[in-house]
């Protein structure tokens, strides 16, 4: 009797229709998601997008005021949410969970398109989980941003064969650039699967015109974020914060290639064993696009030495689609294998469940479903009249937005951004590295509050001195106020 309940949700592939499934996986994302919508913030690149977005919105445009190391399109994701609803959580979450579901549905018909309509199925709710769970994939990343281009990009090549599919799939590929660089060396492998795709039917010519109509896509783009700054005057500001600054910052955070190489390793693994088994034929073109990118997003891991828990999201859709293909083919998709499947999307979203546990205990004990101190340290700075405007947060930032304020300084915007002296040059910075900078926050600006977190160092433990001086010259010039959670409230002392 189970076992048919549970065969009765699984749908008729052939006959499903991409409004019911685009509604399906929004009402999955929207779920999985829903008690994060009242956390102060996931991640602090979110909170720094926020702060980016909101000075958009006040007419500054990005890195003029206020600056980050993310290309322009990411904050204007942000201030377009902003400007339609205001300071609001749950509007930015929202269109985070339907940006999810865009994703996910660009899977189902790309999964589709290469192989069948189950292949793209399930690789979809996989896409689902997987962009939504575990970590900081929780907030709105710049990773979810790109895909949200990136991967209907991938579908108009695989389903258009046409020059205006090309151009379209060009453009759409040129704007996820603006949302994440990296993916420049995922479109260049895109870019030789079209003319080596071309050359193996022999219409070399025709690859020519499809690989023209995709770059002038994407250079259109590219140049459409470039054109506000132009024809304001500032062009070397663009040329500084979106190409040269993350090249330097590449340079000089560049890390050990062996923390990537264990990713690496696994995939080729991965992928020789299902080649040797013939679960997937690497003959196939569509294959090799969605091959290629995947070895596109790793190489740039590889150039930075370095992949986080939230850049994976880069991989997911194209990597779900050949494990779909795969396990079709080896004959897994079984019915003894459902309930297995079944308890799987139960028990997997545990920090979903154990978030809702927390606002539904945090409106008990203090009226409000927001818990975070992103949200309680604002509120104890105006419960205690502490200076709103004049104020420095080390930690916590999103409370500039929720203060109405603004960081001191460009360097301040994402407090890790202090400690990177590299990028100075690129904003127009005086001071020469991060101590200058720290007193020049400190003891020129001199803010009248400061908050820091609690029995923890105020930046990367790697940097001692940049701790030590904080530290030090809180002691001496400011007063602890009061401690809200995890974090410290400092005031200056009176003739300091």
């Amino acid at each position: 009797m189970t076992h048919k309940v549970i065969t009765s949700l699984i749908p008729n592939y052939q006959n499903l229709k991409d409004s019911k499934v685009f509604l399906g996986l929004a009402l999955l994302s929207v779920a999985l998601r829903f008690p994060f919508f009242f956390r102060d913030y996931i991640d602090r690149d979110e909170s720094t997008f926020i702060l980016m977005a909101q000075s958009w919105v006040e007419g500054h445009l990005p890195y003029t005021q206020l600056w980050d190391l993310k290309p322009p399109l990411v904050f204007l994701f942000f201030s377009a949410i902003i400007y339609f609803f205001g300071k609001s959580f749950i509007a930015i979450r929202l269109f985070g969970a339907l940006a999810v579901a865009v994703i996910s549905f660009f899977t189902y018909k790309a999964g589709k398109e290469v192989h069948s309509s189950r292949t793209g199925f399930w690789p979809a709710i996989g896409c689902v989980y997987l962009l939504s769970l575990f970590g900081s994939v929780q907030g709105v990343m710049s990773e979810h941003l790109s895909m949200l281009l990136f991967v209907p990009a991938l579908f108009f090549l695989l389903k258009f064969k046409k020059k205006r599919g090309y151009f379209l799939a060009g453009i759409f590929f040129g704007l996820s650039l603006m949302m994440k660089l990296n993916l420049a060396y995922a479109l260049l492998g895109v870019f030789i699967w079209v003319m080596t795709r071309s050359q193996q039917e022999r219409r070399l010519h025709l690859g020519i015109e499809r690989t023209i109509l995709m770059g002038t896509g994407v250079l259109l783009a590219i140049v459409a974020t470039f054109l506000p700054y132009l024809l304001a005057g500032i062009p070397e500001v663009w040329v500084d914060s979106v190409i040269k600054a993350p090249l330097a910052y590449s340079t000089d955070q560049q890390n050990s290639v062996f923390k990537v190489l264990p990713l690496a390793g696994v995939l080729i693994v991965l992928g020789i064993a299902c080649w040797k088994k013939k679960w997937i034929d690497f003959s196939e073109p569509k294959v090799q696009l969605l091959a290629i990118v995947i070895a596109g997003v790793v190489f740039s891991f590889l150039k930075s030495g370095k992949v986080n828990g939230h850049y994976l999201m880069q991989l997911y859709p194209m990597i779900l689609i050949l494990l779909g293909i795969a396990l079709s083919n080896a004959l897994i998709y079984r019915t003894k294998y459902y309930p297995i499947v079944l308890l799987l999307t139960i028990l997997l979203p545990v920090e979903s469940y154990l978030e809702l546990t927390n606002i539904v205990k945090n409106k008990k004990e203090h009226g409000t479903y927001y818990n975070g101190e992103g949200f309680t340290v604002p509120e104890f700075i105006r419960e205690h009249h502490l200076n709103q405007e004049e104020i420095l947060f080390f930690e916590y930032h999103i409370g500039y937005w929720l203060l109405g304020s603004s960081p001191p300084s460009k360097a301040a915007t994402h407090p890790s951004n202090i400690c990177r002296p590299a990028l100075y040059p690129f904003f127009k910075n005086p001071r020469k590295n991060a101590l200058e900078e720290l007193q020049f926050l400190l003891d020129t600006l001199r803010p009248k509050t400061v908050v820091t977190r609690k029995d923890k160092p105020v930046f990367d433990k790697e940097y001692v001195a940049e701790d030590a001086y904080v530290r030090g010259y809180l002691s001496e010039h400011y007063r602890l106020e009061g401690t809200v959670g995890r974090a410290e409230v400092f005031s200056r002392l009176e003739g300091q």
